[in-house]
């Protein structure tokens, strides 16, 4: 895939036919916390309550179409808390495998640190048998750090999920071009 096609930008509401063909595929959220949405409707309200409100729920597209979703949490930063945020993404099947997640994660990191300073380290979680997400990580820059498994609210029922967990400092990475 070039690299010129793909962007990052905020949601729109206009958005919500193409994020209806990737939201409501099992395939694309089985690693993820969220349920797969099942209506236009909730695909709508996905993209004005989770994604439109968050500066960094920002939609992954090819020729400004979206085929995916790039978010990072990040804490209130304080002397108390651990300076980390959080960054994950998924994309449309038809767009595995040809590195495209690990584009838009390379075209976002700089620009995360450069928003939020306070924030030294990105971390990211994947499913132990993920092995595809493991590599886009890699491929992004990211160390693999440990391995954990999770117990909580996962698509919608409490369960223990095994995970992996990479980081990637600030001070590992260059700044973003203008």
């Amino acid at each position: 895939m070039e690299s010129s096609r793909i962007s990052l930008r905020a949601f729109r509401e206009t958005d919500v036919d193409d994020v209806m063909t990737w939201i409501s595929d099992d395939r694309v959220t089985r690693a993820i916390r969220w349920d797969t949405l099942n209506s236009k409707q909730e695909a709508l309200t996905f993209i004005k309550e989770v994604c439109i409100p968050q500066p960094w729920h920002v939609s992954i597209c090819i020729d400004g179409r979206s085929i995916g979703f790039l978010w990072v949490v990040y804490p209130s930063l304080g002397p108390d808390k651990d300076q980390a945020a959080d960054i994950g993404y998924a994309i449309a099947v038809e767009y595995w495998g040809q590195g495209i997640a690990t584009k838009a994660l390379k075209m976002a990191i700089p620009k995360v640190f450069n928003d939020f300073p306070g924030i030294v380290k990105l971390q990211a979680f994947a499913v132990v048998e993920n092995k595809a997400s493991h590599r886009v990580l890699e491929k992004a820059g990211f160390l693999y750090q440990d391995s954990l498994t999770w117990h909580g609210n996962f698509k919608g029922k409490v369960d223990a999920v095994d995970l992996v967990i990479y980081s990637l400092l600030s001070k590992d990475v260059a700044p973003p071009s203008s």
